[in-house]
């Protein structure tokens, strides 16, 4: 007999008296067989010929619901076995009978067979359901036969490939066992230690391997120096329901990443969790293992305890060998030491990074590269600029109206609470007789401005409206945006309540903007329609809150009115807001006509013919053999390190996909985080791809799934919970990669976080690889105005990709300006949907990405890219139509000129909204061009697809056909 130690107040108990589980043996297949007979399989022999042979398969299933799924019987020929009768099934055992049609030999029992489709981006399908495919005669002639039948042997359960494999930990103890083992502890919470090689996968059972082995209080293991080692302890809630469960250790380098943690602001935590009567629970524990440790041998002790329980003690002992890794044991995800990734706070802190420069601050003026800021007497903006352009026609203000008329505030004491380079923050205390403001207010070095006003009634105060007011300068007011308005022309008057995924819009004009967010929700970032957060309570006030923008003759007014209520002594709101003056950066448009993209999601890898045309950077997207899985790009590093270093000797940048909205199923330290219950994962309604399904079984919210070519495991994503230590993990993440696989940056698409989460990730990027690049795509038709929702990104990143679901020949110039071009934010950008418009995009800089396919388009703009280039184009100034001193006037109201102009020569964009071919004549300033115009030539060279060749005097009137435009030369 076999002595263990249980924990806490019981002392030591006998495990002998347990048998030990009769388990299968399990393998995996040689080589994979069809997927669609399911993942799992019984290898059966049979060794005597008889017309009834029964068969007991003891597959200890998570699914109770087998029952209501097909077996399928197929003999060593594929050939299936129709005389087949389900004698008992259930989710411990199934047992059968059968007719060996083809004698004596080997057969094939077939579980969980599903059928279904792998489109690009979800699987279709479901798993088979039971049927009959025995003749009646068959099934009399059992039924009136002796009961001895000879039996088929299991020789081992097979799964398809070891991904799919249940072995060891998914391997369920049976309902006898389970109660053998709680009646061997009645009441106690048992321990099973474990290595990380097996994690812990299963919380409503227990696998049968801890039948085996029994609980116990000690683990040991072996690390290498400079190791961040990592291991498990399984929780069985035997006795009772757990709850306040925490979990501590003597040795300070030890962590429970369960119980404590860093959150994605870079704050401490600790919590304590509820474990379940009869539930399991993992607690992953990680330590650090000294690079020079004074002993090879680490010990230390893990205590947990509960409300319901004595403390229960595990000793640890890990041997330190002499191998060093340099790496702590990154490289090898198996071992998850990159879990301490999940505690980061790498970049959180107020460095400055590229182009901005160390704010300045001198009495209540904070000023910044883009951005200068003065302050009030209420510590509100009394005036805001957008380098020397100013952009409001009065102080911002805060109105506090009663049915007496507004509120007077006394100013009270100014303080600034933080002084660094890259932010400054402040508070303004301002009172009445009757209630008491604080205002707290911080700049940051990329022009963003946040605010919190705490308004706080002295008395009971019925009050008509609490107000925030922008009154912005008519010379900057060309645009708006947002609240549910697309990008376009400043309406007059508009007035909007708090509905779907809105919370923010932007005034200005190209050189000068401020983007405005109304604070205080759950959730603020982008992708605002599919978290769905209820508006914030101040604002908001029960659906009574609305905002106006209003046009006069001085101004445009946009007023956030919050409405009637009334707030009792002693009460507190906040007001939240936060402003981005725009443009955010200068524009830089010799990198637009430089660094051109390939971007093709299947083949990643261009031509070298390709680069003649001026290609110098590659999106690596997902699900390709170079980046097969979504958003956990440390599988495949050797094939992407190969094809990083190939195409730089090409002289091609390397940027790739890497998010975290969802997160691929292939991830290793899946069930680590699994434990973490809900804090990483998202809940969900489970289902989608039978790997899913038959792993986690619930508790999951389905996304994006892919067959990869060449890969045999597919990729079957799930979301993440928003906002948490996996942003910490990616921050990490990020700069491995940058470090280990030279990439040259990222492309994101629709992606979740808020921009602290780019100013991370910019600061890692610059601190490894300066010039590492940034470019964002959204799709208008997913994220519902992705220009309003990402404003606050656009510091950080290099280019914006709005092309999806944008309709380029129904939208006027003022929304391609405003939403597709990125110009007024000092960003450009590429079109998209169905290749765009060829003749409008140039007109903004802008052509398609080569060779990504659209609507059945593949977009090809390399013809365009030509003419372009033997321009030079690279070197020209762009005057846009929207400039007071472009130099070319056009005849139409409908057709708008663009001008590159290049050392003695100027290249015309001509684009026509006109529903009609228009013949425009071209009024040009010569002097301002640089040209002289009696000797100039006006050419409109052949471009396949379009437009022909012709020659034009500089007073012909030019044929502009509807809807498209034209390309001319001037020299």
């Amino acid at each position: 007999m076999k002595k263990l130690v249980l924990f806490g107040a019981i002392g030591l108990f006998l495990f002998g008296g347990m048998a030990k589980a009769q388990v299968e043996k399990y393998a995996v297949a040689t080589t994979p067989w069809d997927e669609q007979l399911g993942n799992h399989r019984a290898v059966i022999e049979v060794d005597t010929f008889s017309k009834f042979v029964q068969l007991v398969i003891n597959w200890r299933l998570q699914d109770s619901a087998i029952s209501q799924k097909r077996l399928l019987l197929l003999d060593e020929q594929g050939r299936q076995i129709r005389s087949l009768k389900t004698v008992s099934i259930n989710r411990e055992k199934a047992v059968l009978l059968f007719e060996p049609a083809s004698g004596k030999g080997r057969y094939y029992c077939y579980y969980l067979p599903f059928q279904g489709k792998k489109n690009v981006g979800w699987w279709e399908g479901a798993y088979l359901k039971p049927e009959n495919t025995a003749t009646d005669d068959w099934l009399a002639s059992v039924a009136n036969a002796a009961l001895n039948y000879p039996s088929a042997r299991v020789l081992q359960l097979e799964s398809r490939t070891a991904f799919d494999s249940f072995y060891p930990m998914e391997v369920c103890a049976s309902s006898t066992e389970r109660n053998k083992l709680f009646q061997a502890y009645p009441g106690q919470v048992l321990l099973f230690p474990e290595d990380r090689k097996n994690p812990i996968r299963m919380t409503a059972d227990i696998p049968a391997v801890w039948i085996d082995k029994g609980p116990s209080n000690t683990f040991s293991g072996v690390a290498h120096r400079n190791e961040y080692y990592v291991f498990q302890i399984g929780l069985l809630a035997a006795g009772n329901t757990l709850s306040e469960l925490t979990v501590s250790s003597d040795n300070a380098a030890a962590t429970c990443f369960n119980t404590e943690g860093v959150d994605a602001k870079g704050n401490s935590f600790t919590k304590k969790l509820k474990v379940e009567k009869g539930k399991v629970q993992a607690l992953w524990i990680g330590v650090d293992i000294p690079e020079k440790p004074v002993s090879r041998e680490l010990r230390f002790t893990v205590r947990i305890r509960a409300k319901e329980i004595p403390e229960q003690q595990v000793n640890i002992s890990i041997s330190i060998d002499d191998t060093m890794l340099v790496d702590r044991g990154d490289n090898e995800p198996w071992r998850h030491s990159r879990l301490r990734w999940l505690n980061s706070r790498l970049g959180i802190d107020d460095r400055v990074v590229a182009p901005y420069t160390a704010l300045r601050l001198k009495g209540k003026q904070v000023s910044g590269k883009t951005a200068t800021l003065t302050l009030n007497e209420l510590g509100l903006p009394t005036q805001l600029m957008a380098g020397t352009t100013p952009l409001l026609a009065a102080p911002i203000g805060f109105e506090v109206v009663s049915a007496t008329g507004n509120s007077v505030f006394s100013p009270g004491g100014f303080t600034v609470n933080k002084k660094t380079a890259g932010k400054i923050e402040w508070q303004q205390t301002a009172g009445n007789d009757k209630a008491r403001l604080v205002t707290t207010g911080k700049m940051e070095f990329d022009g963003t401005i946040s605010y919190q006003l705490s308004l706080e009634a002295k008395e009971d105060l019925e009050i008509e409206d609490v107000r925030l007011t922008l009154p912005f300068r008519q010379a900057i007011s060309r645009y708006f945006m947002g609240l549910g308005l697309p990008g376009g022309a400043c309406p007059d008057q508009y007035n909007w309540k708090w509905k779907g995924p809105q919370d923010a819009f932007w005034i200005g004009d190209v050189h000068a903007g401020l983007h405005v967010e109304l604070q205080g929700a759950a959730y603020t970032g982008p992708l605002l329609n599919l978290y769905k957060p209820s508006p914030p309570d101040s604002w908001y006030n029960q659906n009574k809150g609305t905002v106006s923008i209003k046009r006069d003759d001085q101004q445009v007014k946009a007023a956030v009115l919050s409405g009637k209520r009334t707030i009792r002594a002693g009460e507190k709101l906040d007001f939240s807001f936060k402003l981005l003056v725009t443009p955010v950066k200068k524009l830089d448009t010799r990198d637009q006509f430089v660094n051109r993209y390939y971007h093709n999601g299947n083949v990643p890898a261009p031509k070298l013919t390709d680069l003649q045309y001026g290609i110098r950077l590659t999106n690596v997207h997902h699900a390709n053999p170079i980046n097969p899985y979504i958003n956990y790009p440390f599988i495949a590093v050797d094939s992407m390190r190969n094809f990083v270093n190939y195409w730089h000797a090409n002289g091609l940048k390397v940027k790739i996909y890497y998010t975290i909205r969802e997160l691929t199923n292939q991830l290793p330290e899946l069930w680590a985080l699994r434990s973490l219950g809900t804090e990483i994962f998202a809940d969900g309604n489970g289902g989608g791809f039978p790997w899913l399904r038959e792993h986690l079984k619930s508790g999951y919210n389905v996304q994006w799934f892919n067959k990869i070519n060449g890969y045999e495991e597919c990729d079957a994503s799930i979301l993440t919970s928003g906002e948490s230590r996996w942003y910490n993990y990616y921050i990490e993440g990020l700069r491995w990669l940058v470090k280990n696989l030279d990439i040259d940056g990222l492309y994101l698409d629709d992606v979740a976080f808020d921009r602290t989460m780019l100013q991370r990730m910019r600061k890692v990027m610059d601190e490894v690889k300066p010039g590492c690049l940034i470019d964002l795509h959204s799709n208008t038709g997913f994220s519902k105005g992705p220009a309003t929702q990402y404003t606050e990104y656009f510091p950080y990143i290099n280019k914006i990709w709005f092309g999806e679901s944008f309709m380029y020949d129904q939208m006027p110039p003022d929304n391609w300006m405003v939403e597709v071009s990125g110009i007024p934010f000092g960003l450009m950008g590429d079109m998209l949907h169905g290749g765009g418009n060829p003749w409008k995009g140039p007109l903004y800089g802008m052509t398609v990405r080569y060779p990504w396919g659209t609507e059945g388009v593949t977009c090809d703009p390399r013809d365009i890219w030509k003419v372009w280039d033997q321009f030079g184009i690279k070197d020209a100034r762009m005057v846009g139509y929207w400039e007071k001193d472009n130099p070319v006037k056009v005849s139409s109201d409908n057709v708008f000129c663009t001008v590159y102009s290049n050392k003695g020569k100027a290249m015309l964009s001509v684009g026509s909204w006109s529903d009609k071919e228009e013949l425009v004549q071209l009024s040009i300033d010569w002097k301002k061009l640089g040209i002289n115009g009696s000797k100039a030539v006006v050419y409109q060279p052949a471009i396949p697809f379009f437009q022909e060749e012709k020659y034009f005097k500089p007073a012909d009137p030019i044929p502009v056909p509807a809807g498209k435009g034209v390309l001319l030369l001037v020299e």
